[in-house]
């Protein structure tokens, strides 16, 4: 099947909305020190505003992914950016800890929308032999729109004005979202030629969705991903704290310089990932599981170190260099599930995807780390607790290298797409 220019131009708008999904959810990290001073917040109780987010998230996820695999996707994610982008900008009007706790859900609302079906609508644009390079280039906006995120609000943060950052960063999404009416949504199945019999399946039923669970790769594919996401989730939250409070950097140094080393880091290695996990897959069914059980294997021990050495430069190196490992799968991860599920579960999947690896990945883990930190924070003794929270992270990691190294022992070596 051949790629359209229409194709290429509808992957650039998603990539986009993509970017501006992650900037959003990022910029609340960024200003995450002055936000707390104004509101109030100790650090059990920022950790749970960002787990907020991910209440709203993982919740609406199911229903979003039910209703994308049965009415037409373009006016839903149109929606649910309107919802996202409205509630960032939102965000920068409140005035207590109850009110950024609603308006947080919101934001997560909104993005579950546009997370479950974007990516099961690049699939119906792109065969099998274009579908990773696709939803890597899709994925390359995850670092871009977080580093923009982290740069915006820590420039914010610098002048104290945490409340401006939320309104720049919300308002852009609004404008992106109506182009979404200009495109054509294809059929499902339409770029593996399975269209005609897709649309004559009948409608995904509960069993089959549920029976998802009792999939063996699809199950080894999200816990790891859920364990990659509890780690991701959390530092992503504490990330320039930490830099500040255990290194002393400035703050608002701390949080452009992991700005950039997410958009630097996130950049190259998503590409480079969605590059050797193509050519891996040509050589072994298994190539896309090899490549993410590999990350894992590399970036827990680098992490670990960058989180225990009292040596900011070398934290910084270290951290640096776990980010370029975590970032590495990040295409094929969705690639390998869409191999692993039938047509018409796709966006299904994804949702329960989402479900789980918020549920019990990142919807607690910063208020887990959070908390830990509260318990080991001694003011009198000046002894920061922070460092101990984040030592949760690497273990995590660990265990999502044990679960994809599991995925790559039971992948078949003979691999078909189905209705």
């Amino acid at each position: 099947m051949t790629v359209t220019a229409a194709a290429w131009s509808t992957l650039a708008i998603l990539s986009g909305l993509n970017m501006l999904n992650y900037l959003d959810r990022y910029v609340m990290s960024a200003v995450l020190t002055p936000l707390q001073k104004d509101l109030s917040l100790d650090d059990g109780a920022a950790g749970s505003v960002a787990s907020a987010f991910m209440l709203g998230y993982f919740l609406s996820a199911p229903i979003f992914g039910y209703l994308g695999d049965r009415y037409p996707r373009k006016y839903l994610m149109l929606a649910g950016v309107m919802v996202w982008s409205l509630a960032t900008a939102g965000s920068g009007f409140v005035h207590g800890f109850t009110h950024l706790f609603i308006i947080r859900i919101f934001v997560g609302v909104g993005e579950a929308c546009f997370v479950t079906m974007g990516p099961s609508w690049i699939s119906d644009l792109f065969a099998a032999t274009k579908r990773n390079t696709a939803l890597t280039l899709f994925y390359v906006a995850i670092p871009f729109g977080s580093a923009i995120g982290f740069t915006i609000g820590g420039w914010f943060a610098q002048q104290g004005d945490w409340r401006h950052a939320f309104m720049y960063a919300g308002f852009p999404g609004v404008l992106l979202a109506l182009t979404l009416l200009f495109l054509r949504e294809p059929q499902r199945g339409e770029a593996d030629g399975l269209e005609t019999k897709v649309a004559e399946h009948p409608k995904a039923k509960w069993s089959e969705i549920f029976g998802l669970l009792l999939n063996r790769r699809y199950n080894f594919l999200v816990w790891g991903y859920a364990a990659q996401t509890f780690a991701l989730g959390a530092f992503g939250i504490w990330g320039p704290a930490f830099l500040s409070r255990i290194h002393q950097l400035p703050l608002g140094y701390a949080s452009s310089i992991f700005g950039e080393m997410l958009a630097g880091t996130g950049l190259v290695a998503t590409l480079l990932g969605g590059f050797m996990a193509s050519r891996l897959r040509k050589r072994t069914s298994a190539g896309y599981a090899w490549l993410m059980a590999f990350s894992m294997i590399v970036a827990a021990p680098i992490c670990f170190f960058a989180l225990t050495t009292g040596n900011s430069t070398f934290s910084l190196i270290g951290l640096g260099v776990s980010m370029f490992f975590l970032f590495l799968p990040t295409g094929p991860i969705c690639t390998q599930m869409f191999e692993i599920v039938p047509v018409h579960l796709r966006a299904n999947a994804m949702a329960l995807c989402t479900f789980i690896i918020h549920l019990f990945g990142d919807w607690r883990s910063p208020a887990i780390v959070g908390n830990v930190s509260d318990h080991f924070t001694n003011v009198a003794e000046h002894i920061d607790g922070l460092q101990k929270g984040v030592l949760i992270l690497p273990a995590m990691l660990v265990i999502g290298a044990i679960l994809w190294g599991l995925l790559v022992r039971f992948t078949p070596k003979e691999l078909k797409v189905v209705a």
